[in-house]
Formats: C-alpha cells, structure tokens, sequence
C-alpha cells in the first residue's frame, strides 16, 4: 500500500531529524546552500501541504499521476535560488532547531496517520493539479526520500532512506524515463543522478544515448 511507503520513508527521515540538535542543524546538505534545518523546514512545508490535501476532496478528474506530477519540476536556478532565501529565513526564525523539529516530527506523523485512513481513489489537489490520494502518497514518499539523502550528506552515521522508498524513486525515475534504467547504479546513486545531484560520466552518456540529455529527469 501507498500509505505503508509513506511510512518507511517518513519514518526513516524522521530517525534522522530526531536525535539532531541544535549544533547539527547548521551542518550543510546536498541541496545548495541549505543547512540541515532548511532542509527539515522545507520537508515540513511539504507534510503540512500533504495534509492540507489529503483533507480536501476535489471533483475533478486527475490531470497527474505519481510519475508524471514530476514533468512540471525542471531544473529552474531562479525558484531556487527564491527557494534557499526562503526556507534560511523561515527556518531561522525557529531560536532552537529543537522547535523546528519538533514540528516536523509531529506533522510527518499526522501525515502518515492521514494517508492511511484517506480512500487510495480519492482525488486531491496539490501543486495546480489533480492526483489521487495513492498517487499523492507516492510522490511524497519519493521527494522524502531523496531529501534523506540529501540530509545525510554532511551526517556520515545516521542511517540511510528506506527500501521501500528508494523502490518508489527507481519506479518513478524508470517510469519518467520510459524504460528500465540500462546501468547497473544502486538505487541511492540513481535518485541522485536523476535529479541533478551527480554528474553522468562519459560511460553514463553512452550507455544511455538519446537519453542521456533528458538528464536530469527532474530536480
């Protein structure tokens, strides 16, 4: 079930945020320019927004599913550069990170008890588009986990995503791909790859072709 993705991949996010304090919020990650607090706002922004949805029905026909909401997230340097400027003032406005996450914690797991208990068919809106609450789950599922490893970049001893959620980004990638991913990468080094955050080699390019310059598949 979606809602027991979700769980994994929250689940092993949040043992990460959990034993932080306030020195190690300030450690950088793997998104430009965010520090681990800026990087637990946004997450927290994004389990906040998945409630908001999950809790409001939307009559409309699904314009989205679980691959293809991510066609709209293109690489975009402007959103995110306004992106950065925003999560370090919001987050900095929290005088301990314990505040920080503390919120995040209680929200992803009230996100979690919601997916649960919300119909798989039912349609939500999020982001300008229609999906259904399965599809949404699944995407949440995803971004949480490519921000684990994003979190973990600077905090080498704290544990890495969960399985079912690297299993939820491969589909994803695959399905935004059009075909299995022809290289033997592990799952962690694909979801960074596929989203800008490793170079492809030369070896990459070729084993790729064509596909090579739809890299990366969104960021």
């Amino acid at each position: 079930m979606n809602a027991d993705v979700l769980r994994a991949a929250y689940g092993a996010f949040a043992a990460v945020v959990r034993p932080l304090g306030d020195e190690e919020s300030w450690r950088p990650t793997g998104c430009t320019g965010w520090a681990v607090r800026d990087l637990v706002f946004h997450c927290t922004g994004d389990a906040q927004r998945a409630l908001v949805a999950l809790h409001t029905p939307e009559p409309g026909a699904p314009d989205r599913d679980a691959v293809t909401y991510w066609r709209d997230w293109a690489p975009d340097p402007v959103g995110a550069a306004n992106g950065r400027r925003w999560s370090r003032v919001s987050a900095g406005m929290f005088l301990d990170f314990r505040q920080l996450r503390d919120l995040y914690l209680e929200t992803a797991a009230a996100t979690v008890r919601a997916a649960a208990d919300t119909p798989a068919e039912l349609r939500v809106r999020t982001q300008g588009h229609v999906l259904t609450a399965a599809d949404l789950v699944t995407t949440l599922a995803v971004e949480a986990t490519i921000h684990h490893l994003d979190l973990v970049t600077d905090l080498t001893d704290a544990p890495g995503p969960a399985p079912e959620g690297l299993a939820a980004v491969r589909a994803t990638l695959d399905g935004l791909l059009g075909r299995p991913l022809p290289l033997d990468w592990s799952d962690e080094h694909y979801a960074r790859a596929a989203t800008g955050r490793a170079p492809l080699t030369d070896a990459d390019r070729r084993a790729l072709g064509a596909d090579a310059d739809r890299f990366p598949l969104f960021s």
